[in-house]
């Protein structure tokens, strides 16, 4: 075999389709194919290399500093992810591996991409963490199956895989990515799909237009510039998983394919065929000779003569080596997985604890008591008192330790609240179906659709009655007759505000209903020109839907508010009694349509006015939320004018031709012009952004509502920082994930069911508690 393989060069440049990058200066050279060399008797190395030829012509150059930044961005991000684990503290645990029986893989020729009649080698697929990358590069057709059972190791070889085929010496096809997939459905969303939507999540800079129109990552995908490392395969929906296997076997990408092994052999033989051209390995258990080697170093407290000669692993690992006792084997058991020895690890850590106690079989009768005991005690033991550094951005900040030291109990709570939003209503998150990614614009998901709708209208009604009584009272003041008093203007604002509240409730539950109550986050900024806007079919769809969706919200606001118009001017005599009718029903006609029009206008607007973010550095979940946060006030600051200006016109015109065409009667003096603008100017443009933004709803759910509701801290942001900076969660790009997912669905249950023990936790079949995790 020859040594090409996916890797990034870290010297001055980078090859990539062919194509060479330097980091300094893109240059397009002569088109150059890849592979090794064929003895006549093999196909291509990569099942998809036929398709090159037609790639005529050198990568268009956004496309290649694309392909070059985002290899950069995933080696940072999961050098950061290793330090974050401990891989390398003391040293890596040996995490080996082995070939997975033959039913679990394609015939050995399809893998090597052989022609007729030749004869397969023998393929070694034998080896530990440190030789991932080399096994990877023997596989011909560059795909791999990682099974092992829960614990064992294989997010953190897909890692390793990654980060070595990122720093090989080697010259680069494709760029490693990772994707989670455990929330993909297969049967809605194409594989092509589901990446070009993850690198768009993950890495929002790829939303910029290429050349020919198509996004970054779009074109990265197209191009077949990315090699999908795809995480968690077991952890779909058990109905999916057979016709995700068949999505992916109707590729021909080169990829890595993480799962449990029983979920992937169940998906074979339904599916009736394993992933095809793909070689499989099975991650084995560590042996008790391996915790002997890893655990005492581990103890720096035994070294240091802190604990003075006590070396808290020593007896432990002595009994447990002692015999095949069923206590030992249990225990073997158990700490047979990378993510049990670290949980093990962590614990007893802290002094006055002794392993030794996991040997008590009345506590402990059974290995799903030895991981519930685990479990429950990484949180308390992760956020027992401790001084942290200060970092450069915590520099001037009042009050800035204060979320480094939190109470374990609220923080087990916090975190429990966290993880019960991630899985299905109506269950403890036993089933297996429940969601990874914890995005902070989905977090007010997780109140209940009643409160939302209230909490929406409520918002939304603030706004408005504010924005009337500010506008009012100013109005009093210089420009208004004498019977508009300060108390008509307080019962206009309190009616203005009740009666929009009542619309935006309303049009925050037709957006419930239709499966969109959650408004995603912002990738865009406001610009007045840039050539990498185009009026694509696609982009005037989105522009048409939005200005129709403003043209109904205005229509209902606007006739809203000409009732609470009515309702305080009729007691005050400004009105007529006789045509009182037809002036109400003018009113009705002239607000709805003055609101509507301007609404459909500034809306329509801002959506053409938008652009994709500038965003060059790795993206984290803080990051979209400061970016959005920016775009929303940006918006703001465009629709405060827009819809101001907009009133006035709109109400001009519509007062000079309505009457020609209807027999309504119509008052719409100066002072009216000034007032309904700055009124639908300031409360409309503030209630849109505080109620269908992500950044909005992030505001008004998750850092006011639910902190209220003592769900979550104050301070949300710090406490998801500080859970990531502690090992509890980690991030994915836009979107937090617990670190273990058999942590997530233990806090799920704990939270829901604070009154059960851990041998109140319900399993499923013979299955240690039933649980996967990453």
């Amino acid at each position: 075999m020859s040594g090409t393989g996916d890797a990034i060069a870290t010297g001055g440049g980078t090859a990539i389709s062919g194509y060479y990058i330097n980091h300094m200066q893109v240059e397009a050279l002569t088109v150059r194919p890849w592979g090794p060399e064929t003895d006549g008797r093999r196909l291509d190395t990569s099942p998809d290399l036929s398709r090159y030829p037609a790639q005529a012509g050198p990568v268009p150059g956004a496309v290649a500093e694309a392909a070059a930044s985002l290899a950069r961005e995933v080696r940072r991000r999961w050098q950061r992810e290793e330090n974050h684990r401990r891989v390398h503290d003391p040293f890596p645990l040996p995490v080996r591996y082995q070939p997975a029986p033959p039913h679990l893989m394609d015939r050995p020729e399809n893998i090597q991409r052989l022609l007729p009649g030749a004869a397969p080698r023998d393929l070694d697929l034998n080896g530990d963490l440190r030789g991932i990358a080399d096994i990877y590069r023997k596989v011909a057709s560059r795909r791999l199956v990682i099974l092992g059972r829960a614990g064992s190791g294989k997010s953190v070889l897909a890692v390793k895989l990654v980060l070595d085929l990122l720093t090989a010496p080697e010259s680069m096809v494709r760029v490693p990515v990772i994707f989670s997939i455990g929330s993909w459905d297969p049967t809605a969303t194409t594989v092509r799909d589901l990446l070009v939507d993850r690198l768009l999540r993950d890495h929002p800079h790829l939303a910029r237009r290429s050349g020919d129109g198509a996004t970054l990552a779009a074109a990265l995908v197209d191009a077949e510039l990315i090699l999908p490392v795809l995480d968690g395969f077991d952890e779909l929906a058990e109905a999916l998983r057979s016709p995700a296997l068949d999505a992916l076997n109707t590729t021909s990408l080169p990829l890595v394919l993480t799962s449990r092994r029983e979920e992937y052999a169940r998906a074979i033989r339904e599916g009736h065929t394993p992933l095809v051209w793909a070689a499989c390995t099975e991650l084995d258990d560590l042996t008790v000779e391996d915790l002997a080697a890893y655990l005492p170093r581990t103890d720096r407290l035994a070294a240091s003569g802190v604990r003075g000669d006590v070396r808290v692993w020593d007896a432990f690992l002595e009994r447990l080596g002692a015999g095949d006792t069923p206590v030992g084997i249990r225990i073997g058991r158990v700490l047979g997985t990378p993510l049990m020895v670290s949980l093990a690890r962590t614990m007893y850590e802290k002094p006055g604890k002794s392993p030794l106690e996991l040997f008590d079989t009345a506590r402990f009768p059974t290995e799903r008591h030895i991981e519930e005991h685990l479990l429950a005690g990484f949180v308390p033991t992760l956020y027992r008192h401790r001084v942290h550094e200060r970092t450069d951005t915590d520099r001037g900040r009042r009050h800035r330790n204060r979320h480094r030291n939190r109470d374990p109990d609220r923080a087990r709570r916090w975190l429990g609240y966290l993880a019960s939003s991630l899985a299905h209503d109506g269950d403890d998150g036993d089933d297996g179906h429940d969601r990874q990614d914890l995005a902070w614009w989905r977090l007010g998901e997780s109140v209940r659709l009643p409160t939302r709708i209230a909490h929406t209208a409520l918002a939304s009604a603030l706004c408005m009655a504010a924005a009337t009584w500010l506008t009012g009272l100013c109005g009093y003041a210089f420009a208004f007759p004498a019977p508009f008093t300060p108390a008509a203007v307080l019962l206009q604002g309190t009616l203005a505000g009740l009666l929009s509240g009542i619309s935006f409730g309303l049009a925050h539950c037709v957006l419930a209903l239709s499966g969109r109550s959650a408004a995603p986050p912002s990738r865009v900024q406001l610009e007045l020109s840039g050539a990498e806007r185009r009026a694509g079919p696609g982009r005037a769809r989105g522009i048409l839907t939005r200005v129709r969706a403003a043209l109904v919200a205005g229509w209902v606001l606007g006739i809203g508010y000409s009732w609470a118009d009515i309702l305080v001017r009729v007691p005050l005599g400004v009105f007529p009694e006789s045509g009182l009718l037809r002036i109400v029903t003018g009113n009705m006609l002239l607000f709805g349509l003055v609101f509507s029009l301007t609404a459909g206008l500034a809306f329509g607007l801002v959506a053409a006015l938008e652009a994709p973010m500038d965003i060059t550095a790795a993206a984290t979940p803080v990051q979209l939320l400061s970016a959005n946060r920016t775009a929303a006030l940006r918006q703001l600051l465009v629709l405060i004018p827009a819809v101001t200006v907009g009133c006035g016109l709109v109400g001009h015109l519509a007062v000079q031709l309505l009457p020609r065409i209807l027999p309504v009667n119509m008052i719409w003096t100066r002072e009216l012009t000034v007032y309904l603008g700055a009124i639908g100017g300031l409360g409309g443009s503030t209630a849109y952004i505080l109620a269908f933004t992500a950044w909005g709803q992030w505001l008004t759910l998750a850092r006011v509502w639910l902190p209220l509701t003592r769900r979550l801290p104050w301070d949300t942001v710090a406490f998801l920082k500080d859970a990531y900076h502690l090992g509890v969660l980690r991030h994915t790009g836009a979107v937090y994930q617990f670190r273990h997912y058999q942590l997530q669905r233990h806090l799920t249950h704990t939270y829901r069911n604070p009154e059960h023990s851990t041998a109140d936790l319900p399993l499923r079949g013979d299955q240690d508690l039933g649980l996967r995790h990453r």
